[in-house]
């Protein structure tokens, strides 16, 4: 069996910067797995630990995000649920993000 590894990144899209110190954690079948902030290119590379196949959640804490940087969103947090079916290559969930509006897609 390979390794699998799993990286998020978040761009806001009202500065057009990346979402740095933004706490998000990992879950699976609601406990948590793994957590991390950010960093100053708006990225948590890799989230550690062994995962199994199955459906996660990553839960971006938004509304903290935004009381940071002086503004008020609509969505407190952000919730993106996955599905993990090969336990080798790469998954990166991405985040783009505005106080009212946001998307996602399967990265690379």
């Amino acid at each position: 069996m390979g390794h699998m590894t799993l990286s998020t990144h978040v761009l806001d899209a009202t500065t057009g910067r990346p979402a740095a110190g933004m706490a998000v954690a990992l879950t699976a079948a609601g406990t948590e797995v793994a957590d991390g902030i950010t960093d100053s290119d708006g990225r948590i590379p890799e989230f550690g630990g062994e995962l199994a196949a199955g459906v996660y959640r990553l839960h971006f804490d938004t509304a903290a995000y935004f009381a940071a940087e002086g503004l008020v969103g609509f969505y407190p947090e952000v919730v993106i649920a996955f599905e993990i079916t090969e336990l080798s290559g790469h998954y990166h969930v991405p985040l783009l993000l505005s106080p009212y509006a946001y998307s996602t897609y399967r990265g690379s």
